[in-house]
């Protein structure tokens, strides 16, 4: 009676979600610089999908320091080991900062998204501003590149991940580029809207 119990019982149950992985690839805006790992927004990105979207698995492979080609070498290992089925694209600010051309920095970004792509994730593309001592002619041919590569790949774009964050120094830390741990929701917060629609596909 016990045996038939049980199998009813295990026959009955909803079956398990399953097991989802998603990567980020970022530099030191995703990895936390300057303050504790489990403050950034890329460990509160995972306590979020842990109570709305149950069976998600975050790995942050952010880097202090990647530029785009420092990422896009780093990448087919970890597409291959982790098979993620979205990847966030948070990349271009160290590119800028060392004066990289632009367009060595789109061909890199626009090769990291065909490798992701055709691993069989899908794609969403953070893009990040340039300090306004670079010039207002230079930061906005910096900021198209990310709205014309989502364009041309059809891929989820966030324009600003500080946007509402970078503008007040109060939430910055000394060096006046990486934010103080109470600026990461407003970080995930930005992420969020264009991430979530991507975990429902």
């Amino acid at each position: 009676m016990r045996a038939r119990i049980l199998f009813l019982c295990l026959f009955f149950l909803p079956p398990a979600l399953p097991a989802a992985t998603l990567l980020v690839l970022g530099d030191s805006l995703s990895a936390a610089w300057g303050i504790e790992a489990e403050q950034g927004w890329v460990a509160r990105l995972q306590a979020r999908l842990k109570a709305r979207h149950p069976g998600w698995t975050v790995v942050n492979a952010a880097v202090s320091g990647d530029t785009t080609r420092t990422a896009l070498n780093r990448l087919p290992p970890l597409l291959q080991r982790h098979r993620p089925a979205v990847v966030i694209v948070q990349l271009g600010g160290n590119d800028g900062l060392r004066g990289i051309p632009l367009e060595e920095m789109a061909d890199n970004l626009a090769a990291i998204i065909r490798l992701a792509r055709k691993a069989g994730a899908r794609v969403l593309l953070v893009g990040v501003r340039l300090p306004p001592n670079y010039g207002p002619w230079f930061n906005r041919r910096f900021a198209q590149v990310y709205h014309r590569l989502a364009e041309a790949h059809g891929v989820a774009l966030v324009p600003r991940l500080l946007e509402g964050v970078a503008d007040d120094v109060r939430n910055m830390q000394d060096d006046g580029i990486h934010p103080r741990a109470e600026a990461q929701a407003r970080m995930l917060d930005n992420v969020w809207p264009a991430l979530e629609p991507l975990l429902r596909k």
